[in-house]
């Protein structure tokens, strides 16, 4: 299981109401489904993970994220949640506002690009870094955004979006060091928002 999967668990309630975007192959929401009972929708745009979604029984919708989520009233959700993705959108800003319209909270996990991995490889090798969290070159990338904790927290402060919980996750065993400097040290980024 992915390791930034098991953190947002727990901000989840049982037979809650859930919306993933981005969902990928669904992963999360039939995790979700078998442990804590939820039901919902996950958004995806590439039809080969649309079928493994359907293959596992998750209910899909064909979306395009940046194109917003109209077809949705506002709270119809208790809480959406976006892993890996934010940052692959073309307005994150606009995005997060769409969350936050339609559900009462929602979970966001991204990449940070200010982990101290990243700016050493900037620094010694003049490249923009390629690595397990982040494995394409610079060309091919689906990030177009490129944000740090501290850049995602002001923004949080510019839209008064409440910050309820934020963990600092690391596939190694760093995690004290990105509870202490969370910008230089966390890998992944998991923020629960409200508005």
């Amino acid at each position: 299981m992915r390791f930034d999967f098991n953190q947002l668990q727990n901000w989840i309630g049982e037979k809650s109401r859930v919306l993933d975007l981005a969902c990928g192959d669904g992963t999360l929401l039939k995790l979700l489904a078998d442990s804590k009972q939820v039901s919902g929708y996950g958004l995806e745009i590439d039809p080969a993970q649309i079928q493994t979604c359907i293959s596992r029984g998750v209910n899909v919708i064909n979306q395009n994220l940046d194109r917003g989520l109209s077809n949705f009233e506002d709270n119809s959700f208790d809480t959406v949640v976006m892993t890996q993705a934010l940052q692959t959108m073309r307005y994150p800003h606009i995005v997060l506002d769409e969350m936050l319209r339609v559900g009462k909270e929602c979970i966001i996990t991204f990449p940070n690009f200010g982990h101290w991995k990243a700016r050493f490889h900037l620094a010694v090798r003049g490249r923009m870094p390629v690595s397990d969290l982040l494995p394409y070159e610079w060309y091919d990338t689906p990030n177009i955004h490129f944000c740090t904790f501290t850049d995602f927290e002001i923004l949080c402060r510019e839209k008064h979006i409440s910050v309820l919980h934020r963990r600092v996750v690391n596939e190694q065993s760093a995690q004290m060091l990105g509870d202490l400097a969370p910008n230089f040290f966390g890998e992944t980024a998991i923020y629960h928002l409200a508005k």
